[in-house]
């Protein structure tokens, strides 16, 4: 770009010699006199007059101004849309080459400075003119030449062209291909909550793109997977709203993933997905505890179980087994018949979880509902003892078809010391033990217990350790239920705060809800959480050597993310994610989803490639509009207020803008002239006075 200095005359201009006002007062009161001998006949009048006029100019002092002037190099500003939209089908390749090639052919005008701006993504689609009113306002005034827009036109800040005027041209360079095909999938309405055990409904539309003519009919395929296990397949219609309904089965989150059949020459898939998250909450979470007899700790479980309000307890507790005879008559033992077969037959599986608490064999329940219980937990349902001294005798509840999903087998005597609680490896690891308050350090400080029954795990997880190093906590998955067992009945001892107590009620809490199968307890997990553009993904484990993380963006890209380990079951990492759409995380053995953006977003509304948005500002501002792929325009610096475009061409103005760097004043007449020209009248005017 080469700059040349040069000289321009801008005209006539005076600096008086004294104040304005004075000369102009003192000219009158001369030309009052003159006029006065005028009118009396003076000879040489007339001369007088015109010698004082050249007094008065000459005290005005007139002189030629020109200006320094260095020329300004007019802006072109280059608006590049670089949204998700633009990761279908080559554009991306479009938007590369056509940056290039135009500012490669800017470059040849000398004069021309070029900008390069980018658009911002927002829930709200792409935003690209509020940047490029941004980057205008910033210009110098008057040295503005044209802006390129290179996008697929799909803007969804663009002004109207009646409220939004461009005073240079703005030009329109397209990426994708015209005439192009899309089918897009619309969640239209989808409820946050839904009922255990219950449906919920949601609405959804099938969009093609372009539309089908009036009175045309079609159907498409729609597939359901949910928790990427249960799939449903619908036939819904096109254009037209459809209800279906989704069971949820369990609390916490249900992802639901829905995929549209592809239309023939679709443009993309990316917007035939869409997913949905469905809170399970319990209307009641419904408990039934049985205490095989009365002891210390039996209101510590029920003063546990009646504080939670989600909770309706159902407790019982055997007060007199049958063999026990004092001759009280029946009719008085208890103001009304305990419903057993009710309980542990007709309604069992409507109760979430079972806890028995120090129960012995003493024939109240009888053995066919204990197998009632077994295939309960193998359902889903869940099961939690806490067992006494009689655990380890004939009278066992281990001896009952319950043994066979219990997770410990008693193996010897009772074990009466005092001992204190401690994290397995795996405790540390899981989310019920796992950061319970006290267990900082190596040694949890938590107050001791005084017996415990030896037992042998067989299967699941030990997540405490007391006398001994004995098991204290297993807990284990059976079926579809789960079940756990306390190997000592004395954490009531906590609750009593006896050699400073311990986190009795948050572990109880914790474990009644894992039991519950609670989403946020689960010991072997994967999930993501979404923050704007932040995306944080979590795994839980109780295995510390994890593989890494594939993360797949909307477009298909895969990327490799290795997450950190915090010692206490969880790994994290979290990410930036660019592009708005689905996004699938896996780890090799379980997988999530995570939405980036709005339910519907407005950028995936349309992903065709179209000038129509953008038309009315080119037009009103003499632009032009081309495809990238039909070959680029050649670039022209025009005059202001010619044509901005033509075939195959698009006009930058050549505004000739320049800075004054001096100003240079030149006298229009000599000092010496002007006396010479005054006293020449003066003299003249008084020889013709005397002739």
């Amino acid at each position: 770009m080469e700059i040349i200095s040069g000289i321009g005359l801008t005209g006539i201009g005076f600096s008086p010699l004294v104040a304005w006002q004075a000369i102009v007062l003192l000219g009158g009161l001369a030309l009052l006199l003159l006029l006065f001998g005028i009118v009396r006949g003076a000879r040489g009048s007339i001369l007088r007059i015109a010698a004082l006029g050249i007094l008065v100019l000459a005290l005005f002092n007139p002189h030629l101004e020109s200006e320094n002037r260095t020329p300004q190099p007019d802006i072109a500003v280059i608006a590049v849309d670089e949204s998700s939209s633009q990761n279908t089908g080559d554009r991306r390749a479009h938007i590369k080459s056509a940056l290039k090639e135009v500012q490669e052919k800017l470059a040849q005008h000398k004069n021309l400075q070029v900008r390069v701006i980018r658009g911002q993504e927002t829930d709200d689609g792409t935003q690209l003119f509020s940047e490029l009113n941004r980057a205008l306002a910033d210009l110098p005034k008057g040295r503005l030449a044209g802006a390129v827009i290179i996008s697929d036109g799909q803007i969804h800040d663009t002004p109207k062209a009646k409220d939004k005027k461009f005073d240079r041209p703005l030009h329109l360079l397209l990426t994708g291909k015209p005439d192009e095909r899309d089918r897009r999938l619309v969640v239209e309405r989808a409820p946050a909550y839904g009922i255990v055990g219950k449906e919920v409904k949601i609405r959804v539309r099938v969009e093609d793109n372009p539309k089908k003519p009036a009175g045309a009919s079609g159907r498409a395929a729609l597939t359901l997977k949910i928790d990427g296990k249960k799939i449903i397949r619908k036939s819904v219609p096109i254009g037209q709203s459809a209800t279906i309904s989704l069971p949820v089965d369990h609390g916490g989150a249900t992802i639901v993933e829905m995929e549209v059949q592809k239309m023939a020459r679709e443009l993309s898939l990316a917007n035939n997905r869409a997913v949905i998250s469905v809170n399970g909450v319990r209307d009641r979470l419904r408990v039934l505890l049985v205490s095989g007899q009365p002891h210390l700790g039996e209101r510590t479980w029920r003063n546990l179980l009646k504080s939670d309000p989600s909770v309706d307890l159902v407790h019982f507790t055997i007060l007199r087994p049958p063999e026990k005879n004092d001759f009280t008559p029946l009719n008085e033992l208890a103001l009304i018949s305990f419903p057993i077969r009710e309980l542990f037959e007709v309604k069992l599986h409507e109760f979430d979880l079972i806890v028995f608490d120090r129960y012995v064999i003493r024939f109240v329940l009888p053995p066919n509902y204990f197998q009632n219980i077994e295939k309960y937990v193998q359902k889903g349902g869940a099961v939690l003892a806490a067992v006494g001294p009689d655990f380890a005798g004939v009278r066992s509840l281990y001896h009952t078809p319950l043994g066979k999903i219990l997770p410990g087998e008693p193996s010897g005597p009772v074990i009466e010391t005092g001992f204190r609680a401690k994290l397995t490896d795996k405790g540390r690891r899981h989310p019920v033990t796992g950061g319970l308050p006290g267990s900082e350090g190596k040694e949890a400080k938590w107050g001791r217990w005084f017996r415990q029954i030896d037992a042998v795990p067989k299967k699941g997880h030990t997540l405490l350790n007391g006398a001994e190093g004995k098991p204290l906590l297993i807990l284990d998955r059976v079926g579809e239920g789960r079940v756990a067992q306390f190997m000592s009945d004395q954490i009531w001892l906590w609750a009593r705060g006896h050699d400073g107590g311990g986190p009795h009620a948050e572990l109880l809490r914790r474990l009644s809800h894992w039991l519950m199968k609670e989403p946020d307890l689960e010991e072997e997990d994967l999930r993501a959480k979404v923050d704007g553009k932040e995306l944080t993904i979590e795994r839980r484990s109780l295995d510390p050597n994890q593989p890494p993380i594939t993360l797949t963006a909307p477009s298909g890209n895969k990327t490799i993310l290795k997450l950190q380990d915090n010692k206490s079951g969880a790994a994290t990492v979290t990410v930036t994610a660019d592009e708005t759409g689905l996004y699938k995380i896996e780890d090799g053995r379980r997988q999530t989803l995570a939405a980036i953006g709005k339910l519907n977003p407005a950028e995936l509304s349309d992903l065709r490639a179209s000038p129509d948005k953008i038309q009315p500002l080119v037009k009103a501002s003499g632009g032009g509009i081309a495809w990238i792929s039909e070959g680029m325009p050649d670039f022209r610096r025009t005059k202001p207020g010619r044509s901005g475009a033509g075939n195959g061409w698009f006009g930058l103005v050549n505004n000739g803008a320049y800075t004054v760097t001096g100003v240079r004043q030149v006298p229009l007449f000599p000092a010496l002239l002007f006396l010479l020209l005054v006293a020449g009248g003066i003299m003249f005017s008084w020889w013709r006075e005397g002739q």
